[in-house]
C-alpha cells in the first residue's frame, strides 16, 4: 500500500499496511530528529489488548448502579452495541434526574489523539453540555502548579512559554544556561497535537550551544556535549540553592538594581528573607548544608551567572512536587536579579527539555479546534483533586484565594485519558472509583481506567479515521489519513456520542448535522477565514487534503517582555501593577509565603525507614502509558517489569545487581520492578518511571492492602497537593525502600485483557 501521512504528540510520520497485513511506519522526510516512539506503534495497532466490543461488568450488568468495590476484580459482559448505548443513556437520564447536572463528572485529559477533530476531551465535553452540562475538572496534572502561579508574577504564561526564545537564540546569543531540574532530551519529542520538526530534539542530541549547568540529581538530564557540566543536588533542595545563589548576587553588588527599580516590585521584601528577615541568613554555606553542593562552588556559579547573559531555565519537574510554586517562583527571581528578561537569549525559561515546543521556532498560529459549547455546571475540580472528589463530596478545598466545595458526583463518563497513570496513591484512586453509582470509559485498549469501568466502549485509534493535526508551534497542518479499518466492532468517539446524544434527544445540537469529513471541511475552512483576515493565503480544504500537508506560515514574531522591558509604563504587564511583581499581595491572600522561601517537604529530606528519594519521572520509551505494549517499550523492561535505577552503592548495600526483581516500597504502597544499576544516579535516588500500566494484585500484607506488580510507581506518590494556591500534582518524588525480592514473582496480567464472557448481543 502507498504511505499515507498523519501526525502523534510524538511526531509528524508516515505508515503504510504491508501486504502481508502488518503495519509499517517511517518518520516524516522533514524531521531532523525523528522520535524513537514511533517503535511503539506498529505493535499497539493489534494487540491483544485492544477492545473488540462494548462490555459491561458483571455486578453493575447483573446488579444495577450504585458503589462497589468489583470495580477493576470482576470480569466483564460483551454485549452489543445497541444494548450498551441503552444502557448508557438510561443511566446519564437518572443521574440527572435525580442527582441534577453536576451529579455527572466529565473526565478527560486531552492526550487520546493528536487530531484536532477526534480530541477525545472535546467530543466529550460537547456531548456533556448538549445534555445538561457536568462537574469538570481545571488545570494539567504536568503544569497544573505553573500555570496558577505565574499569573500572579508575570500576568500571563504564555510570553514565559509559547513566546520563549528558540533554541537558534539562546545558540547565538546566550553566554550560560542553567537549567535547574535538567534538560532531558527525551522530553523534547513530545508536543500536545505533535510536531513534523523535531529542532529541540536535534539540539539537546549534541548541545553545542552556549555553556550549560544542569542542576540534578540525575546525568539523563544532561544533554550530552562538551560545554555541559553536570551539578548534583539533593532532590527536592533547588529552591535552598537557588537562594544561596540570590545571597550570593545580593551581598556581593552583582544584581542588577536597575531593572530591579525599573521593570519589577517587592524585591526589598525578598531580600530582608535573604539576609535573615525572619531567620537564619540565606547564604551560600545556608545553602550548601541543605542541597550538598559545595558552597564555594555556589559563589562561583552566581558570579559566572552575572558575569554574561544567563538564561535561568526551570523544568515543569520541579513544579510537580509538593511546594512546586517555590522553585519556579525563586528561579523568576533569581533571573530579574540578573536583569535579564526580555534580553534575547536571557532571563527566564520555563519547559526547555520539559516538552517540545517550548524553544521550538514554529509559528504561534490558532488551530482548527471542535467548538464544546457551554457548560451551565459551575461546579469544578483542580485536575488533580479527582480521588478528594469522589471519596469527599460536601467537603471544602481552597484554589486560587477561593473556597469551594466538592459536589456528590454519581456518574463518572471518562475519555481519552488514563488517570490510572496520571494519579498518585493508587490504591486511594481505587477506593475512589468505588464510591460512584457508574463509570463509563471510551478506550482503545483494556488499561487499569477501563479494567474500573462498569461500562467500556471500544473506540478507533488514530490510524482507524481522519482528522487534521497540529502541535501548537508546528510547522505543519497534517492530513491524518486513515491507514487501517477500524479493530473488530471499535467506532470513534464522535459516532458513540452522536448515538447516545440521538438517544437522549439532543443528536442534532451535538452533530450540528455534519458527519466526520463534514466537520474536518467545516473546521478548517473556519480556520482558513480567520487567518485570511490576518492576511495569510492559505489553499481551500480539498487542495490541502490531496496534497497530504500544509506547511504553515509564519507571522512576524512578538516579544512581549522585551517591549515591556524597553518600556514598562507604555507596554505594561497585566499585573496590577504593570510590573513584574516578586512578593505579590495575591499570593499571599492564597496562603502561601508572600515571597520565595524555603520549604522542607513534609516528608523530611532523611528518613531511615525510606531513606531513597524516589523520582517518578516520564518515561524514555512511551508518551506517559501510550504504547506501554509497543516494542520500545517492552524492550526496556527488566523480567517483564518496569525498571528502577539505583546507584551502585545504594545497590551494594541491599544485595541488588542488575536484573533481578525488586520490591519497591512505603507507607502507601509498593510496586515490583526490575533492578538496573548506573552511576548516573546520585547516591540516595531511585528513578521509576511513570507509565508502566497498573497491574494491582490484592495482598492484605503489601501496604494499602494491594500492589502493583508491573512497577507503577504511582503507587508509592502521595495525593497531596502542591499547595491550597494551585492544588497542582505533587507525584515526581516521594521516598521509599528497596529490597531484593527472593520469592517467585506473581504473574503479570496487565498485557492481557481481563476475564471477558458473551452476553446479549
Amino acid at each position: 500500500m502507498t504511505w499515507l501521512g498523519t501526525t502523534s504528540h510524538w511526531g509528524a510520520y508516515l505508515a503504510r499496511r504491508r501486504a502481508d497485513g502488518e503495519l509499517e511506519v517511517a518518520p516524516h522526510p522533514a524531521d531532523p530528529a525523528p522520535s524513537a516512539l514511533l517503535g511503539n506503534v506498529p505493535g499497539t495497532a493489534r494487540h491483544e489488548t485492544r477492545i473488540a466490543r462494548p462490555a459491561v461488568r458483571r455486578g453493575w450488568l447483573e446488579h444495577g448502579p450504585g458503589p462497589s468495590s468489583g470495580r477493576g476484580r470482576e470480569e466483564f459482559v460483551e454485549v452489543g452495541w445497541d444494548t450498551a448505548l441503552d444502557l448508557v443513556a438510561a443511566e446519564l437520564r437518572r443521574v440527572r434526574e435525580r442527582h441534577g447536572d453536576r451529579a455527572v463528572f466529565g473526565g478527560s485529559y486531552g492526550w487520546a489523539s493528536a487530531g484536532r477533530f477526534h480530541h477525545a476531551q472535546s467530543q466529550l465535553h460537547r456531548f456533556l453540555n448538549a445534555t445538561g452540562g457536568y462537574t469538570s475538572s481545571r488545570g494539567t496534572y504536568s503544569f497544573g502548579t505553573s500555570a496558577m502561579l505565574l499569573p500572579h508574577l508575570v500576568g500571563d504564561a504564555d510570553p514565559l512559554l509559547r513566546g520563549a526564545d528558540g533554541w537558534d537564540v539562546i545558540r547565538r546569543r546566550t553566554d550560560l544556561v542553567v537549567a535547574f531540574g535538567g534538560l532531558a532530551p527525551k522530553n523534547a519529542s513530545v508536543t500536545p497535537g505533535g510536531v513534523t520538526r523535531h529542532v529541540g530534539s536535534a539540539v539537546l542530541a549534541d548541545w553545542d550551544g552556549p555553556e550549560l549547568a544542569v542542576i540534578s540529581p540525575l546525568a539523563s538530564d544532561v544533554p550530552p556535549g562538551r560545554r555541559t557540566e553536570w551539578i548534583r543536588v539533593r532532590p527536592a533542595t533547588d529552591v535552598a540553592l537557588m537562594l544561596g545563589l540570590a545571597h550570593t548576587l545580593l551581598v556581593e553588588g552583582l544584581h542588577d538594581a536597575e531593572f530591579l527599580d525599573r521593570c519589577t516590585t517587592g524585591f526589598d521584601e525578598f531580600a530582608r528573607y535573604l539576609r535573615g528577615g525572619p531567620g537564619p541568613e540565606r547564604d551560600a554555606d545556608w545553602a550548601s548544608a541543605l542541597c550538598g553542593m559545595p558552597a564555594a562552588d555556589i559563589r562561583a556559579l552566581a558570579r559566572r551567572m552575572a558575569s554574561g547573559r544567563t538564561l535561568v531555565s526551570v523544568s515543569w519537574s520541579l513544579q510537580r512536587s509538593e511546594h512546586g510554586e517555590q522553585p519556579v517562583w525563586a528561579g523568576l527571581v533569581l533571573a530579574a536579579m540578573l536583569g535579564g528578561i526580555g534580553l534575547p537569549g536571557g532571563g527566564f525559561g520555563h519547559g526547555y527539555g520539559s516538552i517540545g515546543d517550548v524553544g521550538d521556532t514554529g509559528p504561534l498560529l490558532p488551530l482548527p479546534t471542535l467548538p464544546q459549547g457551554t457548560n451551565p455546571v459551575p461546579e469544578f475540580i483542580p485536575v488533580a483533586r479527582i480521588a478528594d472528589l469522589l471519596l469527599h463530596p460536601g467537603d471544602e478545598f481552597d484554589y486560587d484565594g477561593g473556597r469551594y466545595r466538592y459536589p456528590d458526583v454519581r456518574a463518572v463518563y471518562w475519555a481519552g485519558g488514563n488517570p490510572f497513570h496520571h494519579h498518585q496513591d493508587l490504591n486511594r484512586l481505587r477506593r475512589a472509583f468505588a464510591r460512584p453509582d457508574t463509570v463509563v470509559v471510551h478506550e482503545p485498549h483494556w488499561t487499569a481506567t477501563a479494567r474500573h469501568a462498569d461500562v467500556v466502549l471500544p473506540v478507533t485509534t488514530t490510524l482507524e479515521r481522519e482528522d487534521i493535526g497540529a502541535g501548537r508551534r508546528d510547522t505543519h497542518l497534517i492530513a491524518m489519513r486513515r491507514v487501517l479499518e477500524p479493530f473488530r466492532e471499535a467506532r470513534d468517539d464522535h459516532a458513540v456520542f452522536a448515538e447516545l446524544a440521538a438517544r437522549l434527544g439532543v443528536r442534532a445540537e451535538f452533530t450540528a448535522g455534519r458527519g466526520t469529513r463534514e466537520w474536518l471541511v467545516h473546521l478548517y475552512e473556519r480556520w482558513r477565514e480567520r487567518l485570511a483576515a490576518d492576511g495569510h493565503r492559505v489553499p481551500p480544504f480539498a487542495e490541502f487534503w490531496d496534497a497530504g500537508e500544509l506547511e504553515l506560515p509564519v507571522p512576524p514574531r512578538t516579544t512581549p517582555l522585551a517591549e515591556f522591558r524597553a518600556d514598562p509604563a507604555g507596554s505594561p504587564l497585566p499585573t496590577p501593577s504593570g510590573r513584574i511583581e516578586l512578593c505579590p499581595a495575591s499570593i499571599a491572600a492564597a496562603g502561601l509565603p508572600g515571597h520565595p522561601v524555603w520549604l522542607e517537604p513534609s516528608d523530611g529530606l532523611a528518613d531511615d525507614r525510606f531513606p531513597l528519594r524516589l523520582i517518578a519521572h516520564q518515561p524514555r520509551n512511551r508518551l506517559h502509558g501510550q504504547g506501554d505494549v509497543g516494542a520500545v517499550s517492552r524492550a526496556a523492561k527488566i523480567e517483564g517489569r518496569e525498571p528502577v535505577r539505583l546507584h551502585p552503592d545504594d545497590a551494594a548495600a541491599r544485595g541488588i545487581t542488575t536484573g533481578v526483581v525488586v520490591r519497591v516500597f512505603n507507607e502507601r504502597g509498593a510496586c515490583l520492578a526490575g533492578a538496573l544499576i548506573s552511576d548516573e544516579v546520585s547516591p540516595g535516588v531511585a528513578v521509576l518511571a511513570t507509565g508502566a500500566w497498573y497491574d494491582p494484585v490484592d495482598d492484605p500484607a503489601q501496604p494499602g492492602g494491594s500492589w502493583c506488580v508491573h512497577g507503577n510507581p504511582n503507587v508509592l506518590t502521595a495525593d497531596r497537593p502542591t499547595s491550597p494556591l494551585s492544588q497542582g500534582c505533587s507525584g515526581q518524588q516521594t521516598r521509599v525502600q528497596v529490597e531484593r525480592w527472593t520469592a517467585e514473582p506473581p504473574r503479570l496480567s496487565c498485557h492481557r485483557p481481563p476475564r471477558l464472557v458473551p452476553g446479549p448481543r
